[in-house]
C-alpha cells in the first residue's frame, strides 16, 4: 500500500488499483478528524455515541480529501446483501448523506459517486472493472466472509454490469489478522468448510478466505492486493472493535471520477 497526503489527510492507496487515474480511493486512517476519545478523530460512523456533528465534520474531510461531496454510506448489518447504485433514486447531502439502504458491499457504474464503507477489524473489500468502469466497495466481516459476500459481490457485477471477473483488480484493506482473528468457539461459528484456514491455536486467516473467494470467482491471483495490516496490533493508526472496545470507525471509499472513453 502506499501512504498518500492531500487537503491536510493522510490515507492509504492500493498501488493495483492507484494506477486508474480515471478512480479515486483510499484507506483512512483514525487521524486528521475532529472527535474526541474514544472516536478519536476521524470517526465516520454514527450511533455509537459520537457527537452528529463530529461525524458530519469528519466525512467532509474525507470528502475533500478524495476529491468528491458525493460520499455513499450503507447500512451495514454484517449480511451477504449487494446492493447497486442508482444515483437517479438517491438524496444527497453535503457529503453528509442518508444512507443507501441495509446491505454490505455496493456496487456502481455512476461517475462522481463515492462508496464508502466503516471499519474497526472488519475487511473493506475494493473492486475495480477498468473494462466495464464499474467499482465495488464490500464490508465482510467474519460473519459476511462466511458468507461469501466478495463471491456474491463479483457475481452481481457479472449478472448487471457483464464484468469479466478476470479483468476485475481488488484490494483487502487493513482488517483483522490472523495473528488477532480468534474464535474459541469456532466449531459453532465458523463452517467447517473454513476450518483449513485455522492455526492450532484457533486463529482464522480471513485475509486468506477473501483472496480465494475472491480466485474461486474468478479473479486473478496476480490482480489481488492484500494490505496485511491487522487493526488490532495497530490500535494507533485504525479503529480496533476487538482491541478497544468502544472506539470508532475509519472509512474505505472508492468512486470513479469519469468514465474513460471506449
Amino acid at each position: 500500500m502506499i501512504l498518500t497526503h492531500k487537503n491536510g489527510v493522510s490515507f492509504y492507496k492500493f498501488e493495483n488499483l492507484a494506477q486508474f487515474s480515471e478512480i479515486r480511493h483510499g484507506i483512512f486512517t483514525r487521524h486528521f478528524g475532529n472527535s474526541s476519545a474514544p472516536f478519536e478523530s476521524l470517526n465516520v460512523s454514527f450511533g455509537l455515541g459520537d457527537a452528529a456533528a463530529h461525524v458530519k465534520q469528519n466525512r467532509r474531510v474525507i470528502a475533500r480529501a478524495i476529491g468528491g461531496n458525493d460520499l455513499i454510506d450503507v447500512q451495514q448489518v454484517h449480511g451477504d446483501q449487494v446492493l447497486i447504485l442508482n444515483p437517479e433514486k438517491f438524496v444527497f447531502d453535503a457529503g453528509c448523506e442518508r444512507a443507501l439502504g441495509a446491505g454490505d458491499a455496493v456496487v456502481t457504474a455512476a461517475a462522481g459517486k463515492f462508496l464508502m464503507i466503516q471499519l474497526a477489524d472488519c475487511q473493506s473489500i475494493l473492486l475495480y472493472d477498468a473494462t466495464r468502469q464499474v467499482v465495488a466497495n464490500i464490508h465482510s466481516g467474519w460473519r459476511g466472509s462466511i458468507r461469501n459476500i466478495a463471491g456474491r459481490t463479483v457475481a452481481v457485477m457479472q449478472k448487471h454490469f457483464k464484468t469479466d471477473p478476470a479483468h476485475l483488480v481488488a484490494g483487502i484493506g487493513p482488517s483483522l489478522g490472523p495473528c488477532c482473528a480468534e474464535f474459541i468457539q469456532y466449531r459453532k461459528e465458523i463452517p467447517e468448510i473454513l476450518w483449513p484456514y485455522k492455526s492450532a491455536n484457533d486463529h482464522f486467516d480471513f485475509w486468506a478466505i477473501s483472496r480465494d473467494q475472491l480466485t474461486d470467482a474468478g479473479v486473478l491471483p496476480a490482480n489481488i492486493e492484500v494490505s496485511n495490516i491487522c487493526t488490532r496490533c495497530n490500535t494507533a493508526l485504525f479503529f480496533s472493535y476487538r482491541g478497544e472496545g468502544q472506539t470508532g470507525r475509519f472509512a474505505s471509499v472508492i468512486g470513479i471520477t469519469k468514465h474513460q472513453k471506449a
